[in-house]
């Protein structure tokens, strides 16, 4: 008779088995005369309660889809609605058998509501009912809620990962959240088995898709700055273009460095596995180029002007990224 606040569904379930486990017990309790009255009453408030439950799975659904917030995570962090929805469904996976039940009891009522002569049993309504597990394309009401949740959060947050100019940030926005509800799942040993090794290798798939994109977003554009291609003229080094390449290097690696530093990633695994696939990526091509055509200047002031970088800064800088603590000017305060 209240509102159906997410909130309330542990307080049903809790009431449910404790009506479901009574029920049993009521012919040993009271006497013939009370007894079939008592069941009778326990019975229709379980399923009332029953009926509340899909209800309010149908309203987080509902709440999901929804969620129209207009205003970017900061830095591509994890987003509020997935922490809450996964925390959520965490609880939920302790009571995952009570909620198959639960489900298949509505599918079955709905079921004989719709079909004329239906023999379903009030007094036992898992009578007749089959296994979920006897076909394994088949899934259960409770599975097919599951996974429909599942979903529309993977699509309210592509839809968020859009609100970001930078695509390169789309990418992050969408790792960070992708590995926080991998993380949820593989800590929930009842929704990691409800959900199977195929989404998780699917979701598992998208992680490393995004991860590319990023690269290629990002660090393949900087690494074009290294590019061999029009230095070499008649056997001699194009020192003007040479010069322009190093520029164009350090005006956005400095970029890069600034803006990245304050974007964030909380998943220590995550961040480095990042940083190390960056550094693979950056540091062997740049000590190629500049083992090759730093000693194209001038030593001394020249060489300063242009080469800015040692590899071993640029490894450092790059290990200062997504700790989402940078300064204005880009470098962390020691």
């Amino acid at each position: 008779m209240t509102k159906r606040a997410a909130e309330k569904l542990f307080k049903f379930l809790d009431i449910y088995e404790t009506l479901r486990d009574f029920i049993p017990l009521v012919d040993r309790i009271f006497p013939v005369s009370y007894a079939d009255e008592l069941k009778a009453e326990a019975t229709l408030s379980r399923g009332r309660l029953g009926e509340s439950m899909v209800s309010i799975f149908s309203e987080l659904e509902n709440s999901i889809q929804g969620d129209s917030n207009k205003t970017p995570v900061p830095g591509g962090a994890v987003h509020p609605l997935t922490r809450y929805i996964m925390n959520y469904l965490k609880y939920v996976g302790e009571y995952r058998d009570t909620l198959e039940q639960v489900f298949r009891e509505h599918q079955m009522i709905e079921r004989a509501d719709s079909a004329t002569g239906s023999d379903f049993d009030c007094q036992n309504p898992q009578a007749g009912q089959s296994n979920h597990h006897t076909s394994s394309n088949k899934l259960s009401p409770f599975e097919t809620h599951m996974i429909k949740v599942m979903d529309l959060l993977d699509s309210n947050l592509e839809g968020k990962s859009r609100l970001y100019k930078d695509t390169s940030l789309s990418s992050i926005f969408m790792m960070n959240n992708g590995r926080y509800i991998l993380q949820k799942i593989k800590g929930s040993p009842e929704i990691n088995s409800l959900m199977g090794d195929q989404w998780y290798r699917k979701r598992s798939s998208d992680l490393r898709q995004y991860h590319k994109n990023y690269q290629r977003e990002t660090w393949g554009k900087l690494l074009q700055c290294l590019n061999h291609e029009g230095l070499n003229v008649n056997g001699k080094v194009n020192k003007p273009i040479l010069k322009e390449r190093f520029k164009s290097f350090n005006a956005l690696f400095d970029e890069i460095h600034k803006t990245q530093s304050s974007w964030v990633i909380s998943d220590d695994q995550l961040q480095s596995e990042l940083r190390v696939s960056i550094s693979n990526m950056v540091i062997p091509a740049y000590r190629s180029f500049l083992g090759r055509f730093s000693q194209t200047f001038t030593p001394g002031r020249q060489t300063e002007k242009y080469v800015k970088y040692q590899p071993e800064e640029i490894e450092t800088d790059i290990d200062e990224l997504f700790d989402g603590n940078a300064t204005p000017w880009g470098r962390k305060k020691l």
